[in-house]
């Protein structure tokens, strides 16, 4: 898992920090030779049942298991609950894993370190002190001048009282990312196998609706609303990665319009539907998410500039008949946890929120990973 520090965003520390957001719009010379081959097994993390389809599908009795409730004679089955605890229990067993995984890869750390530094006769801080640390160089004054702009109103002094401060932050700030990157290296000489699992789920798509090769080894599921201000901050990332992955990853689209605090998304989210009929379903979905022309004039005008066939266009909104699926869509969201959009689930794995593309990164980087040692394993067992 990479876990770099952004030293540009270290300067200018005033950048955004991403919160995620739920209902409510809710990371050479000198390399070190190889000494250590380091394979860390570590049991997978339970998943959670598969959602339904884009045709839904109710559960049977035989599936349920036994009641978990019994109410004037009637049962109530654990599945009943599912809409209603899965977004916490997602939160929670992806809250386990990442407490799991930091532990992990500080872990793997510690042991590719120490058996670096014994190669060397010397205590781990040590060699990180002659490996690392006196390679780094001392700060300029032009960048502690940067890096004061970007904290003139944290610091409320003087560039001149606040050099030596800066200076000082910079050059520990440049040591944390020296280190960083001599521990991938390690890693990446030593060949390390992470094989702890984050939680899945077993999240369907419309292959009518995917963007990029339908059988590329990841699949990133979004769940997203046409009104939602993050959904639509987020799709220069997705261009982004699927442009820098071409053919490996792609990308499914599901409705799920928050109608409760966007009353124009189940309209565009039928729209676009509308719009699929004629083939131009992505193209329409950019046009939305540019635009942001949501109301009805705004539909229609979207749908002349694609020039599609009006009148069909027409009776499809009239029909309504897309209604239904995009409910369903909604509904299978929130069985997976979904509670707010936009939301992802790359190969089953979830993520929540306009997440930079870093962490697209680290999450599309685990799934090739995953998907090459499961290629390799079948290949090796035929």
């Amino acid at each position: 898992m990479p876990r770099k520090l952004n030293f540009v965003s270290v300067i200018l520390s005033c950048c955004a920090i991403f919160v995620s957001v739920s209902f409510a719009q809710t990371d050479n010379a000198n390399k070190p030779k190889k000494t250590v081959s380091v394979s860390v097994t570590a049991t997978a993390t339970r998943t959670t049942p598969s959602t339904a389809g884009p045709t839904g599908g109710a559960s049977t009795a035989d599936n349920r298991g036994g009641p978990i409730a019994m109410v004037a004679g009637q049962p109530i089955y654990e599945n009943e609950l599912q809409s209603s605890v899965a977004p916490k229990l997602m939160q929670l067993r992806n809250q386990e894993y990442q407490i799991k995984r930091q532990a992990l890869d500080n872990l793997i750390d510690q042991k590719l370190l120490e058996a670096e530094a014994k190669k060397k006769g010397v205590s781990t801080d040590k060699f990180l002190e002659q490996e690392v640390d006196a390679k780094i160089p001392d700060t300029t004054d032009a960048e502690a001048y940067a890096y004061y702009l970007g904290q003139r109103n944290q610091l409320n002094r003087s560039f001149e009282d606040a050099k030596t401060f800066a200076k000082n932050s910079l050059k520990q700030a440049k040591i944390q990312q020296a280190r960083q990157d001599f521990y991938a290296q390690m890693r990446k000489e030593a060949q390390v196998a992470v094989l702890l699992q984050a939680p899945k789920v077993d999240v369907s798509y419309d292959p009518a609706r995917v963007r990029g090769n339908p059988k590329a080894p990841v699949m990133i599921v979004e769940f997203a609303d046409f009104q939602c201000p993050y959904c639509q901050a987020v799709e220069s990332t997705l261009k982004s990665v699927l442009v820098k992955h071409e053919g490996q990853v792609a990308i499914a689209f599901r409705d799920m319009p928050l109608t409760q605090i966007h009353p124009l998304a189940q309209g565009a989210a039928e729209a676009a539907r509308c719009a699929g009929e004629q083939g131009k379903f992505w193209e329409y979905h950019d046009l939305l998410f540019t635009d942001r022309k949501l109301d009805k004039d705004g539909l229609e005008n979207e749908a002349q500039s694609l020039k599609l066939d009006q009148k069909q266009f027409d009776s499809c909104i009239t029909s309504g008949r897309y209604k239904v699926q995009i409910d369903q869509d909604a509904q299978d969201g929130r069985k997976a946890g979904v509670n707010g959009t936009p939301a992802f689930f790359i190969n089953g794995v979830f993520m929540d929120g306009a997440q930079p593309e870093s962490a697209f990164e680290e999450k599309i980087q685990d799934a090739l990973a995953t998907a090459q040692n499961s290629s390799a394993k079948a290949a090796s067992n035929k």
